[in-house]
């Protein structure tokens, strides 16, 4: 079943809505897979999934994202089991009724989770898919069966490990460019290399004119 749903404004990561709740508290983190979400739309918003829809595997579950012209991205969680199919009917079912809004005013939001007219919306589109076994859900389901979605699937640890390697190249990068700052920012450098750099010009000069002196003598004695 869908068990979560979040839109987000992709240009910066903003989480502009939820559905309902519907994990049991008892066995399942709302708190642990809301952060996952979340997580989820950072990356979108910073180019790291760019995908326009994706399958996410984490746990015995699945995040869904569907990406609307750059603008509003809609995440769901369900069952591992629950028809991949259906979940993004779904979600496109989100992103028919999310263009219907003024988007000057979803730009104009600061407050996460302040888009709350859409919160019924969620809810009232997410009963429609509660039951897989219904005609109208059965139909979207047969329909082109034979054609397989075009859809990227990956785990969650494997979009993990790609922001910490990413982390650590920004380190590093960060930590050379302060070291070699450091060095050739120095003052004292920055005096000495004042002073001596026009001496060491000219010895070169003196040196390499002194050179072509003495082939050109040695090939007038020769």
């Amino acid at each position: 079943m869908v068990k979560m749903t979040i839109v987000g404004r992709v240009s910066d990561g903003l989480p502009l809505a939820r559905g309902p709740r519907y994990l049991n508290q008892e066995h399942d983190s709302f708190s642990f897979y809301k952060q996952q979400a979340e997580f989820i739309l950072k990356e979108i918003s910073r180019g790291a999934l760019a995908p326009s829809k994706m399958t996410i595997r984490v746990d015995h579950h699945s995040f869904h994202y569907l990406m609307e012209n750059g603008i509003g991205c809609f995440i769901t969680l369900c069952d591992s089991s629950y028809p991949r199919k259906l979940a993004f009917h779904y979600l496109q079912d989100l992103q028919k009724e999310f263009q219907k809004f003024d988007i000057s005013l979803i730009d104009k939001i600061t407050r996460p989770y302040s888009c709350v007219k859409f919160e019924s919306i969620i809810g009232n589109i997410r009963k429609q898919y509660v039951d897989t076994r219904t005609q109208a859900n059965l139909s979207k389901l047969n329909a082109n069966r034979g054609q397989d979605l075009d859809i990227v699937i990956e785990h969650m640890y494997q979009i993990v490990e790609r922001k910490r390697q990413s982390e650590i190249s920004e380190e590093i990068l960060t930590a050379t460019r302060k070291h070699v700052s450091s060095i050739w920012g120095s003052p004292r450098l920055e005096v000495i290399a004042l002073k001596w750099t026009p001496i060491a010009i000219i010895v070169a000069v003196a040196a390499i004119l002194l050179w072509a002196n003495l082939v050109l003598t040695d090939e007038f004695i020769v």
